[in-house]
């Protein structure tokens, strides 16, 4: 009995307590005690996703090359006497570039001449010959034998003055070749040579020329990027220029070229070694700013997206079921957006699909948002125009 009447004091003292029968939240002068309930919504900046006519670029890693790059190599055999260019210099065609000792070739180029003048001389011995045999065999006066002798030596003769004609033009062409010209305009190379050195002919391997104006850039494209942009042609999402594109370059240092060109191949093959086509672009190149070897960044203008979607690149994030937007709906709530990104265009990220027109994506304040949350959409600001002076 007295164990009861302990238990009953007790129940009574806790149901006297300042918390007995109260309302929930009516403690401590009146204060909530859901922590964040009844806060202002968060406010968030938001873009529109409309659809607008966009240009299209396609941007690659290239490297320059010349357009022409000619090896140059002597055509006879002989002594280097002399170089007659300036290494790394621009060179015209038919410009000299090496001397060969001449001395032998002037030679052989004045006996072959001699040559020429004795065989055209027993030719006319001969035809004179052949000639006085003609009546007389004619009369009977010479036997057969004596006139087919004569006819026969003419024509040898005739034959031998071919022949030596032909050994006087090889030897005036190895006289011209002592002197070794440009074969094309461009810039020289390293000599592989130097004077007094025995040239063995066109084995031997004098200089180079590489042709920089114009200049070509090689690049390549990839298999999937290529198929990516047959489809969306084939869908309509995006127009090729009828002309080509045009081509601009930009180098190392962040600047552009000033110049652009065209495409002047795209082979049919892709490589199994890289899974690219390789493409090449032609550029005028007059003052040789773009050097052979250098490494560029290709850029294809011309393409247009007549319907594109573009949002900014920060309202665009990564989730583990790949890149999502937060769009704001008719409720000013949240709602998670998959999204199918494509290229870049400047500051924006051009929406392949996952958008429509008109629906408002989150640009700023996505952290302190989630699905669901409900969101107040921030009055855009406007710059005020300065109050102008009081007039004294």
């Amino acid at each position: 009995m007295r164990v009861i009447l302990l238990s009953i004091l007790a129940l009574s003292l806790a149901g006297c307590g300042p918390s007995g029968g109260a309302p929930a939240g009516k403690e401590q002068g009146g204060k909530k005690g859901a922590p964040g309930a009844g806060m202002p919504p968060p406010e968030v900046n938001v873009a529109t996703a409309a659809p607008r006519p966009l240009e299209q670029t396609f941007e690659y890693v290239g490297q320059a090359a010349g357009s022409r790059e000619v090896e140059v190599r002597a055509r006879v055999t002989g002594i280097l006497l002399k170089r007659n260019f300036a290494e790394g210099e621009a060179v015209k065609a038919g410009q000299s570039l090496y001397t060969i000792d001449p001395a032998p070739f002037e030679a052989a180029y004045a006996r072959a001449e001699a040559n020429v003048a004795a065989a055209e001389a027993r030719y006319d011995q001969a035809r004179k010959n052949a000639a006085r045999y003609k009546p007389l065999y004619a009369e009977k006066a010479v036997s057969q034998k004596d006139y087919d002798d004569a006819v026969s030596a003419e024509a040898i003769t005739a034959a031998d003055v071919k022949v030596a004609r032909t050994q006087l033009t090889d030897a005036r062409l190895n006289l011209g070749y002592t002197k070794v010209e440009a074969p094309a305009s461009g810039i020289s190379g390293r000599s592989q040579r130097q004077e007094g050195s025995l040239v063995s002919g066109p084995d031997v391997l004098l200089t180079t020329i590489t042709q920089v104006d114009p200049i070509w850039v090689n690049f390549g494209i990839a298999d999937n990027e290529q198929a990516a942009i047959q489809k969306s042609v084939a869908a309509g999402d995006l127009a090729l220029p009828k002309g080509g594109f045009e081509v601009q370059v930009r180098r190392a240092d962040g600047s552009v070229f000033p110049r652009t060109g065209k495409l002047n191949f795209e082979d049919v093959r892709v490589s199994p070694a890289t899974g690219t086509r390789e493409a090449r672009a032609q550029l005028p190149n007059p003052d040789g700013v773009l050097r052979p070897g250098e490494f560029v960044r290709v850029i294809l203008r011309g393409a247009l997206r007549p319907k594109a979607i573009t949002v900014p690149q920060r309202a665009v994030l990564e989730g583990p079921q790949g890149k999502f937007v937060y769009v704001v709906n008719d409720k000013n709530m949240v709602e998670v957006r998959p999204v199918q990104a494509g290229p870049w265009s400047g500051d924006s990220w051009i929406i392949a699909s996952g958008l429509q027109g008109g629906e408002r994506v989150i640009v700023d304040g996505v952290m302190r948002i989630g699905p669901g949350a409900p969101v107040k959409i921030a009055e855009a600001k406007t710059e005020e125009k300065p109050k102008p002076a009081a007039k004294k």
